[in-house]
């Protein structure tokens, strides 16, 4: 394994959580009415703290209350989970790998089920033609479902990407939760690499590979979102340079 792949990792992982942060910055801002906004983001807002709650559970840390959804979002406070550093990175972050897993479940579902196509999303961005040809899929799969054979099941789809996608990043409280321990983690990360040892590295491969494949899952969604995004995006920008 290359310097060069486990970088590509950690840069997905990154631009999954700037495409999140983004949207819903704008998605805030666009809905005048904060009760649609509310709407919108509920479904993602679950989910996300039902990834947190099941992070609790994976390291043994003890949940004392749970808010899946208030006007603030959600919230989950718990106890220090008994695997240390690397407990409370799996909490912090298992919105960022849950959220793609439920989408990939909801894809395989409206397509098998209500009708729609629906692209397969690779499991590796490995370069950027790679981001090229996801980004022409997911444009054919918009004229195919709303231009060439029109399916309403496909806007209950595109819903519950962006809800999703829009809670997907972890809040400023997870990543300061979990910064010591990434930091640690991709300290271990790069001197493996540097040591050559080959079991060490196969061991690193593999457990940066399904990271991998998660992040993946979650950049191809997130661009289905900011495709749906774009006219808001060009709106904003015309007003703010307006």
């Amino acid at each position: 394994m290359e310097y060069a792949g486990f970088l590509l990792v950690i840069a997905t992982g990154i631009a999954v959580i700037l495409i999140s942060l983004a949207l819903d910055f704008l998605w805030a801002r666009s809905i005048p009415v904060r009760f649609f906004y509310y709407i919108l983001r509920a479904p993602g807002v679950v989910v996300h703290e039902c990834a947190h709650m099941l992070g609790c559970m994976l390291t043994g840390a003890k949940i004392r209350n749970v808010v899946l959804f208030s006007k603030e979002g959600g919230s989950v406070t718990y106890n220090p989970p008994v695997i240390p550093v690397i407990g409370n990175v799996v909490i912090s972050t298992a919105p960022l790998f849950c959220i793609p897993l439920v989408l990939s479940l909801c894809t395989w579902f409206f397509s098998a089920y209500l009708g729609c196509l629906l692209p397969a999303l690779p499991l590796s961005v490995d370069s950027t033609d790679a981001v090229v040809v996801m980004g022409g899929g997911i444009l054919a799969t918009f004229t195919q479902n709303l231009l060439v054979h029109f399916n309403a099941w496909f806007l209950v789809y595109l819903y519950l990407v962006l809800s999703l996608i829009l809670s997907a990043a972890p809040s400023m409280q997870d990543i300061r939760n979990a910064s010591i321990g990434i930091c640690i983690l991709a300290i271990i990360g790069v001197l493996i690499l540097w040591s050559q040892i080959p079991w060490a590295v196969s061991i690193l491969t593999e457990i940066t590979r399904n990271i991998g494949m998660g992040f993946s899952l979650g950049l191809g969604f997130g661009l289905i979102a900011l495709v749906l995004s774009s006219p808001l995006l060009i709106i904003y920008f015309y007003r703010r340079t307006a």
